[in-house]
């Protein structure tokens, strides 16, 4: 290809931002094929000693890797390695390994990899699209402990010479929590997805990123200039002189615009004709409160506290959660906290609960009914919540509630923990709001019956989407299909607000679909009460809530509920925020 001639190349933008520089091409660590090899009866025990050294050096590795991860983003992005720690520590493969070195007398390199591929063989084969969905995260653990046994080097993103765009066919999860924005301008890759955890931590970084180019590493050389669109997903190859300059006022607007965000801090949501929203912040640890408050955010509209939990040998103590709990809403007083009840299970593993393996287990035994058929672990929590309480302005919200009777059943619980920590003269919260999450279809369409046991609803679009859609938000071949603007989801959202109103309720908001600024129009026409977002969105929703017209809005929702088609809807969305907000899509 000519140094000289110009190429366009359209694939998936999926964190956005310009980034323009030279190309590093990363060696791709493509799957490591050990070889087999006999062993006698007195290598079995060094073997054994090998794998067991490979094991704590993996872990540890990515022990690293997530706390990099944890201060840079926070829990919930962190919790990306649980499901590699948790393979490490599975006492079944691990036996099984031995049992191969000690009985077909093999080497340990050979021995794990067999033992890893049949597990992953029996899953994909057994319909388990959980598991078979998060190849690259299983992948990713079994080649480390395979380098790890062979002394084999990976390759580094920090060795990308500063500053470049990296080209990969893929990038791990891993590495991608590794790179540091000074070094890496952006990267574009020949596979992934929107949805996929690579993609999730790029945008979280703020590193502009394309994926699903299919030939990318192949139309590259070294020595090429790479200019990367991340909100139109273009990768245009030494680009004209004309192309770079445009890329560039681009950036400088950007740049600009994100500067000014911070003048929206103490102003309130409130729209061109005089609605107020309540915009709120979505935190996993007390260490985010300061984020919060510097976001301008009006309290927190989702803790999620099952963080505190995992990775870890032990229960968390009641002491230890209370101190968690006071922390934040001493910090946001006098604004609200919402404290979600712990969601355990599904995609957040626990290292100390034994729960079992299940096929499916974001439809399994996870969130409220854990926490119901859990009672002894529910009600220290509740017993820590109550008595955090009386330091700031609480409200108590249920994760995945399907149907009143877990409604009812959890407030009895909640009743009894009251009268308990009464009995024991323990200062606690007696009165404070009670809400559920609306995110399970069985819950939005009886919504009309939870009103009736709660005084406010939170709409969880990630889980209502997939589970109203059936599409699993991490699987790259379907990614195509999880459509926050699907008409089933939009009359679901309707559904909940209008059924909340009636009832004299508030409802709120606190998924993905929340933090896309885009989305703002489109929630906002629906009447919603609050929206909750990362606390990093907060500043561009606002700017676009105080450019928008309520009564547009209402209108806007009107004319696309008659649509059919959930991209023209997200189309049109756009397109009318952006006469708002041009620089829309990187707020």
């Amino acid at each position: 290809m000519s140094k000289l001639q110009e190429k366009v190349f359209q694939g998936i933008g999926v964190s956005p931002g310009i980034a323009m520089g030279p190309v590093f091409i990363l060696p791709q660590s493509e799957e490591y094929h050990p070889v087999e090899r006999k062993i006698t009866d007195s290598e079995v025990a060094e073997e054994l000693r090998r794998f067991l050294d490979a094991l704590a050096k993996t872990k540890e590795q990515i022990q690293v890797l997530r706390e990099r991860t944890l201060s840079r983003l926070g829990v919930d992005h962190a919790g990306i390695f649980d499901a590699q720690l948790m393979i490490l520590d599975d006492e079944q493969v691990i036996q099984d390994v031995r049992e191969v070195v000690a009985t077909e007398k093999k080497n340990v390199d050979a021995a794990f990899y067999q033992t890893v591929h049949r597990y992953l063989h029996l899953l994909y084969g057994s319909g388990n699209e959980y598991l078979a969905e998060r190849r690259a995260d299983i992948t990713d653990v079994m080649n480390r402990v395979l380098e790890n046994l062979g002394g084999i080097e990976r390759s580094d993103v920090c060795k990308v010479p500063s500053p470049s765009i990296i080209i990969a066919r893929d990038i791990s999860p891993s590495d991608t929590a590794r790179m540091e924005r000074g070094k890496v301008l952006g990267f574009a890759t020949d596979a992934g997805s929107q949805s996929s955890h690579t993609a999730i931590m790029a945008k979280a970084l703020g590193i502009p990123a394309v994926v699903g180019l299919h030939q990318i590493t192949m139309m590259v050389q070294g020595g090429d200039v790479l200019v990367i669109d991340g909100r139109r997903g273009t990768v245009t190859i030494n680009p004209t002189k004309g192309a770079l300059e445009r890329g560039r006022a681009e950036l400088r607007r950007i740049e600009a615009y994100r500067d000014q965000l911070s003048r929206f801090r103490d102003l309130p949501a409130e729209t061109q004709d005089g609605r107020r929203i309540t915009l709120s912040a979505n935190i996993e640890l007390p260490a985010e409160v300061p984020s919060v408050i510097e976001s301008g955010s009006e309290g927190v509209g989702l803790y999620r506290t099952e963080f505190i939990y995992m990775n870890r040998s032990d229960l968390p103590s009641e002491e230890e959660q209370f101190e968690a709990y006071k922390t934040v809403l001493e910090g946001v007083n006098p604004h609200p906290v919402i404290i979600r009840t712990m969601d355990l299970g599904g995609d957040k593993f626990i290292t100390n609960l034994n729960i079992p393996f299940e096929f499916n287990p974001s439809l399994g035994w996870r969130a409220i009914r854990f926490c119901l058929e859990r009672r002894d672990i529910f009600e220290v929590q509740l017993r820590a919540i109550l008595r955090a309480g009386v330091f700031g302005n609480l409200k108590l919200m249920y994760p995945m509630i399907s149907c009143v009777k877990e409604v009812i059943k959890a407030n009895t619980i909640v009743a009894e923990v009251k009268e308990e920590l009464g009995r024991e003269g323990i200062p606690h919260a007696e009165d404070f709001e009670i809400g559920v999450m609306i995110e399970v279809p069985s819950a939005a369409l009886t919504v009309d019956i939870l009103a009736k046991e709660v005084d406010f609803f939170s709409i969880g679009t990630n889980d209502l989407i997939q589970y109203t859609l059936a599409v699993d938000r991490v699987n790259d071949k379907i990614a195509h299909l999880y459509q926050p603007c699907h008409p089933a989801i939009l009359r679901l959202v309707k559904r909940t607000v209008e059924e909340g109103h009636r009832n004299n309720i508030w409802v709120g908001i606190c998924g993905e679909m929340a933090a896309d600024p885009a989305m703002c129009l489109i929630l906002l026409g629906m009447g919603l009460d609050e929206i909750s977002a990362s606390p990093a969105v907060v500043p561009g929703i606002k700017n676009v809530i105080r450019g928008l017209s309520y009564a547009d809005a209402k209108e806007f929702i009107e004319e696309v509920m008659t649509y059919t088609s959930p991209a023209e809807i997200e189309s049109r969305a756009r397109e009318v925020v952006r006469t708002v907000v041009p620089e829309l899509d990187v707020v």
